[in-house]
């Protein structure tokens, strides 16, 4: 070729390998970071009570539970006024529960790379004060600041990814990240076998320092997060400009491919409209500006018309319950594992070092469910593959009278329960059959009406009836 020939034009699929290849490498590195940063500092004090924490706050009872959990009452409360023995003050889970909502509304206002940065950097600060907390009332206040600070995170990430990726390329990614949530318990156990050798630094208790420590690295990674991340597909700085053209209109016509106003009522087969889709981005325009596309891109407005669609269709709801359901086997495992271990006959750095192996498998799993089910599109099935496993680690866990038996247990959690997260944070399908019934048809009337009415600018998205969600 000569050295002043034009480069090649590059087809769909090298340029969407090359743009998937960028974002994959600038965006998911630091949104694991943030994600295992967020295990870290919600679990490690469970590494901290085998240190001595329990100890040296004079926990008595339940006390590490309540907070840990969600509620207690005022007869727990150590070396404070006397309250009404009936009432109950929210630790961790309720804060972290209720913020979550909430923070993604404001997330919709805010820049999606500021708004996350800036939790992260906060529940930093919260986990650093830990190790200065030295009785039952200042950890339970601790923990609520830390419930409010870390609740939007998840939610906030897979909204931010949503606005990246198309929809059948998010389960891989959100996997990907989600996989940190088991490393975080690998990574979590060495940190604190080696962190407790400074037990007695600057009289310093060793796992006061593990809040130090590791609320330092949550600051500087949250900080450099907010450095890293970009606003949305159309200013990443990675992204040349070609490239930040072509990704925005493959991604626009990856959410417009289902939900034309001129489709007919016949719903296309999978093949169909996977045929479809790659028909017409092949013809995407890259010589139109980012300007242009942003004119003629519908834009999406925060409505609290929409918040309220959101809080009362029923999948929501049925999703809501499904991952309810997981997610307390998940932080109860996460939380209790270093105890459990610590039970089998382990103790100090052998027990942390003894919570490490079962993730190792469990991270491995997570991307892999999460690569076959975006590739087969498939979500269902790999959780009720997946839940068994973790089924059968609980049983043997309460069954088993040999502590090899119960630590082999622990390892059947955790393959079954991580990689079941990101599937069900993708997946919904009681909507789909109401669809595919015909129940839907009169969504493009109603939301013509509220567009005429000039009730609303959001996009029809998946209220059309054509629209299916991937199962």
């Amino acid at each position: 070729m000569a050295p002043n020939a034009p480069a090649p034009e590059l087809t769909h699929a090298q340029l969407t390998k090359r743009l998937l290849w960028k974002l994959d490498t600038h965006i998911l590195p630091p949104l694991a970071l943030l994600w295992l940063a967020n295990f870290i500092d919600r679990s490690n004090i469970g590494n901290a009570r085998i240190a001595g924490l329990e100890h040296d706050t004079r926990l008595v009872g339940n006390q590490f539970n309540t907070i840990l959990a969600g509620t207690y009452s005022s007869d727990d409360v150590v070396d404070t006024i006397a309250h009404d023995p009936s009432s109950s003050y929210p630790v961790f889970y309720v804060t972290y529960i209720v913020i979550e909502l909430p923070s993604n509304m404001v997330l919709k206002k805010m820049k999606a790379n500021r708004w996350i940065p800036l939790l992260v950097t906060l529940w930093g600060f919260v986990t650093v004060m830990t190790a200065f907390a030295h009785n039952f009332s200042g950890l339970a206040a601790i923990r609520i600041f830390l419930g409010l600070c870390e609740g939007g995170l998840l939610p906030g990430l897979i909204l931010y990814l949503s606005t990246l990726y198309k929809r059948h390329e998010l389960q891989l990614r959100v996997g990907i990240f989600y996989a940190s949530a088991s490393l975080s318990g690998a990574f979590g156990g060495l940190l604190a076998t080696a962190i407790l050798k400074m037990d007695g630094v600057g009289g310093i208790a060793g796992w006061r320092w593990i809040f130090i420590l590791e609320g330092i690295a949550t600051i500087l990674i949250g900080i450099g997060a907010a450095l890293i991340l970009p606003e949305s597909l159309a200013t990443a700085k990675f992204l040349t400009e070609e490239e930040r053209i072509f990704a925005v209109q493959r991604f626009r016509l990856d959410n417009t491919v289902t939900i034309s106003l001129t489709s007919g009522p016949e719903t296309p087969s999978k093949s169909d409209e996977e045929k479809n889709s790659e028909e017409r981005v092949e013809h995407v325009d890259v010589s139109q500006t980012l300007e242009v596309l942003r004119n003629e891109t519908p834009e999406e407005r925060f409505e609290w018309r929409e918040v309220v669609r959101g809080i009362t269709e029923i999948q929501v709801w049925l999703t809501g319950i499904a991952y309810f359901g997981l997610i307390v086997s998940l932080y109860s495992y996460s939380l209790f594992l270093p105890t459990i271990v610590a039970g089998l006959g382990y103790s100090g750095s052998q027990a942390q070092l003894h919570t490490v192996p079962p993730y190792v498998p469990a991270a491995v799993l997570t991307v892999v469910v999460a690569f076959l089910s975006d590739k087969l599109r498939w979500r269902g099935p790999f959780i009720l593959i997946c839940l068994p496993f973790a089924i059968i680690g609980y049983i043997l866990a309460i069954t088993a009278e040999t502590n090899r038996v119960r630590y082999i247990a622990v390892f059947f959690m955790a393959v079954g329960v991580y990689p079941s997260g990101p599937s069900i944070l993708a997946y919904c399908m009681w909507e789909n059959k109401a669809r595919a019934a015909g129940k839907r048809q009169g969504n493009i009337e109603k939301y013509q009406a509220l567009v005429d009415a000039g009730l609303t600018k959001a996009p029809i998205g998946d209220r059309h009836p054509d629209f299916r969600f991937t199962l």
